[in-house]
């Protein structure tokens, strides 16, 4: 047998008592297992060093208690701040051009399907429900999807482009929920979804979103796919109001998860929305976007050097605003979505307007309910 060398030993020596330090029965994780007691483990996790910088996060302008005068002015300056931080808007819209592609007919309800342009270059894709047997200009609810096939699955269509009549995903075709009770549905294709994708994204199949890479550009670009798509319902509302049978004065917003996201930033920066619904998304930044893996598109760059998600929801008040959350939500947890909807309260009873906000709590996962927030929109829209 050959002998070993010093150096040989001492190599064999330390592999062992590496082996030694690790539990053979734990898979292997990474270059620090069994070493554990030497090191302070707290300090290789990026999330939690994150979770102690949110404590220190300044939040500039949240809102602080106080009277209607002092609320009022707050909610300025904070709505120019957030316009400012989701990248800013253009400051001339021009001509709207629109058309209708096709007008069909369901019992209940018309719904014609139409496309506009935005802003020079970007088109959008929307249907428009009306409801059958009601008096004209119809009070109208702007519906946008979250993250799936697009507005597709909030409309009635499956993913082979036929008609379903079972309301079936997370979001059970709300649009047509909305119909239903009265209201006009006007429900918009999101940048990045369905027929607004690139061709590489769409060989990939419906289900693939091309947020990743159109919001990493717009970050690059100084902007925000949030911005992006809070125009694209700003933009809708002036195409609603080229409508004779569509009531300007009467429209509301909602939609679920990332719709929800744009639900709550429209409201809150376009007050010409007189009532929200926000579905699966009214929470805290802290507990969903900040320490849980989301879509790029949730994103606002510097946003917690200003305010909190429930800061932002505050600007609605004291227009009537509706909150919805799955108590086994595991992406917006039901817990920070209670602490939210607390914060906001406190807004709309600074404003003499507690009765005009309310939620649900229900029992399900991340998915659209409705069965409060609805009959909420249409009462305070006078549906």
């Amino acid at each position: 047998m050959a002998k070993l060398t010093r150096r040989q030993a001492a190599l064999g020596a330390f592999a062992a008592s590496s082996l030694a330090a690790q539990d053979a029965s734990k898979p292997y994780t990474g270059a620090l297992d069994g070493f554990e007691s030497k090191v302070r483990a707290t300090s290789f996790d990026p999330v939690a060093w994150t979770l102690d910088r949110y404590k220190l996060a300044p939040m500039k302008l949240t809102f602080r208690e106080g009277g209607r005068t002092q609320t009022e002015t707050w909610q300025k300056k904070l709505r120019v701040k957030v316009a400012e931080l989701l990248g800013g808007f253009p400051k001339e819209r021009g001509v709207l051009e629109w058309r209708i592609l096709e007008t069909r007919d369901f019992p209940g309800y018309k719904r014609e399907k139409f496309v506009m342009e935005t802003r020079s270059g970007v088109g959008l894709l929307g249907y428009l429900l009306t409801p059958k047997g009601k008096r004209e200009p119809h009070p109208t609810v702007i519906c946008h999807p979250g993250h799936g096939r697009g507005v597709d699955d909030i409309v009635g269509i499956d993913d082979k482009g036929r008609d379903r009549t079972d309301k079936s995903g997370y979001q059970h075709d709300f649009a047509i929920q909305v119909v239903e009770k009265g209201m006009a549905a006007v429900a918009i294709e999101p940048m990045a979804f369905g027929c607004r994708r690139d061709e590489r994204t769409k060989k990939r199949g419906l289900g693939n979103s091309a947020c990743q890479p159109t919001a990493g550009a717009a970050l690059l670009l100084g902007e925000t796919m949030i911005g992006w798509r809070v125009y694209d319902v700003m933009r809708t509302i002036d195409w609603i109001e080229t409508r004779k049978d569509l009531d300007s004065k009467r429209i509301g917003l909602t939609g679920i998860s990332g719709g929800g996201t744009i639900t709550v930033f429209s409201a809150a920066l376009d007050p010409r929305i007189r009532a929200a619904f926000a579905s699966g998304y009214l929470c805290t930044f802290r507990d969903s976007i900040y320490s849980l893996s989301h879509c790029i598109d949730n994103y606002v760059p510097g946003i917690l050097q200003w305010a909190e998600m429930y800061d932002v929801a505050g600007l609605i008040a004291p227009r009537p605003f509706f909150a919805e959350s799955g108590a086994r939500d595991n992406i917006f947890p039901v817990q920070a979505f209670r602490e939210s909807f607390g914060k906001v309260q406190k807004v709309y009873a600074s404003l003499g307007a507690e009765g005009n906000i309310d939620q649900e709590v229900f029992d399900d996962e991340h998915a659209w309910h409705g069965v409060k927030g609805i009959p909420f929109l249409a009462r305070h829209l006078g549906a």
